[in-house]
C-alpha cells in the first residue's frame, strides 16, 4: 500500500482562526485558507448519529440546546474554521402555515403545494421569533461555545418555490416551470412572499448573533439563463438589496450553475459558491471582484486519500495566490463519508496554504497575495 502523508496541523491562534473565515469572505489575507463543509454536521458524524436515535431532524431544530450541540460537533472534530446552523432548508416554511414532513429517504413533502395565487395568498405573514424561537436561541448558545464564526442560511425563493410547488423533491421542476410560464402573476408573488420570509429569517438570525449568512438556491441549476434572467434573478437581487442593511458577508451558492455564474454575481452575494463541475478558475473568472468558495466533488472523499489530496491540492493550485478563496465542497457531504478523512482534508488545505506573515492563503511559494480583480485570469473559451 502507497504511503500517504498525513498533514500537521497547522497551530494558529485563536484569533487568527475565529478571524480566517470572515477575513476571506472580505478578500483580505488570511494565514492560511480556511476551511467549512456543507453538511458539515450530519449523518457522517458518529455523535450525530448518536443523537438522531433520539431525535429527529424536525426535532433538533425545535430544541435549542440540541440544535448547538449538533451544530458545534464538527467544529470540534474535523478543526474546520466556521460552523453553520444545523436546520433544514424548508424549516421556516411552517411560519407561512405550510404543513410538510421531512420524510426518510425522500426528503421534504408538502401536504397541499401552491399552484395558484389563491394559494398563495393562504400564506401567512411570517414571525420570527414565533416560528423559528429555539433556533435562534441556539446561535446564541454556540455563539458562546463556539471558537470560530458562525453562518446562519436559508434557501433562495426559487429552490424553495420549487418544494412548495412539486410537493416534494424533483428533478425536473415541471409544475414550478409550468406555473413560472403559464401564470406569471402567481410565481411571481410566490417569489416575493419567499423573499419577504427570507429576509425576516435571515435578519432574526443575524440579530440573533450569526456572523454571515448562505442562501442556498440548490435546484436553480435547472433553469435556462433565459428563465433564470427574466423570472428569478429580479426577486434574488431585491432579496440581496435588503440583506445588505445587515452588515455581513454573504454567499450566494446553487448547483449545476456553470451557466448562471455571471447572472448570479450580479444578482448579489459577497462570495459566489461553486459547485464540482466548474474548475474553480474558471468559475472565478466568471464573477470578477468576488471570494469565492468551493468546490472540491463530495464523492471523491468516498474513494483513497490520495485522490482527495490530489483534487485538493489542485483546486488549491488555481487560486493562484489571490486572496478571497475558501475551501469547501461542491455541495453538501455525502453520508457515507469518512469523518476522519474530512480532518485530515482540513489539514491538508491549512498546511499547504500556510503563509508567513498573514499572506494570500494560497499554495506554498505562491504567496502573491493578488486581489481576484488584479489576478491574471486564465483564458475562457
Amino acid at each position: 500500500m502507497t504511503a500517504v502523508h498525513r498533514p500537521t496541523p497547522v497551530v494558529s491562534s485563536l484569533s487568527q482562526r475565529r478571524d480566517r473565515f470572515l477575513r476571506a469572505c472580505r478578500r483580505e489575507p488570511v494565514d492560511c485558507t480556511p476551511v467549512w463543509f456543507m453538511r458539515q454536521a450530519g449523518r457522517s458524524l458518529p455523535e450525530y448519529r448518536a443523537v438522531r436515535e433520539r431525535a429527529s431532524l424536525i426535532e433538533i431544530t425545535r430544541d435549542a440546546a440540541l440544535c448547538a450541540e449538533v451544530t458545534l460537533q464538527p467544529v470540534e472534530r474535523l478543526g474546520v474554521d466556521a460552523a453553520i446552523l444545523f436546520a433544514d432548508i424548508t424549516t421556516p416554511l411552517a411560519g407561512l402555515g405550510v404543513e410538510y414532513d421531512l420524510v426518510e429517504g425522500v426528503g421534504p413533502v408538502i401536504g397541499r403545494p401552491v399552484s395558484t395565487v389563491g394559494d398563495v395568498g393562504r400564506l401567512r405573514a411570517f414571525d420570527a421569533a414565533e416560528s423559528v424561537g429555539p433556533l435562534l436561541e441556539a446561535i446564541g448558545l454556540i455563539r458562546e461555545a463556539s471558537p470560530v464564526p458562525l453562518i446562519g442560511f436559508a434557501g433562495a425563493p426559487f429552490t424553495l418555490a420549487c418544494y412548495l410547488v412539486e410537493g416534494r423533491p424533483s428533478r425536473e421542476f415541471l409544475a414550478t416551470k409550468r406555473l413560472m410560464n403559464e401564470d406569471r402573476e402567481a410565481f411571481a408573488a410566490l417569489l416575493e412572499r419567499l423573499v419577504e420570509m427570507t429576509v425576516a429569517y435571515l435578519r432574526a438570525q443575524v440579530e440573533a448573533g450569526v456572523q454571515a449568512i448562505q442562501l442556498f438556491d440548490s435546484w436553480v441549476g435547472g433553469l435556462s439563463p433565459y428563465d433564470y434572467e427574466r423570472s428569478v434573478a429580479p426577486h434574488v437581487r431585491r432579496l440581496f438589496q435588503r440583506l445588505a442593511a445587515l452588515d455581513v458577508p454573504t454567499i450566494h451558492f446553487g448547483t449545476g450553475t456553470a451557466g448562471l455564474l455571471h447572472s448570479m454575481a450580479e444578482a448579489g452575494g459577497d462570495v459566489i459558491g461553486l459547485d464540482w463541475r466548474v474548475s474553480l478558475a474558471d468559475g472565478w473568472a466568471r464573477v470578477p471582484g468576488r471570494a469565492v468558495q468551493g468546490n472540491l466533488d463530495p464523492a471523491a472523499l468516498l474513494g483513497p486519500f490520495e485522490a482527495v489530496e490530489s483534487q485538493a491540492r489542485w483546486i488549491l493550485e488555481q487560486t493562484g495566490g489571490r486572496h478571497g478563496h475558501f475551501f469547501n465542497l461542491g455541495h453538501g457531504v455525502l453520508p457515507e463519508t469518512d469523518s476522519d478523512d474530512l480532518r485530515r482534508l482540513v489539514d491538508l488545505v491549512h498546511e499547504a496554504t500556510v503563509t508567513c506573515g498573514g499572506g494570500g492563503g494560497g499554495p506554498v511559494g505562491d504567496a502573491r497575495g493578488r486581489d481576484s480583480d488584479e489576478a491574471a485570469e486564465p483564458v475562457v473559451a
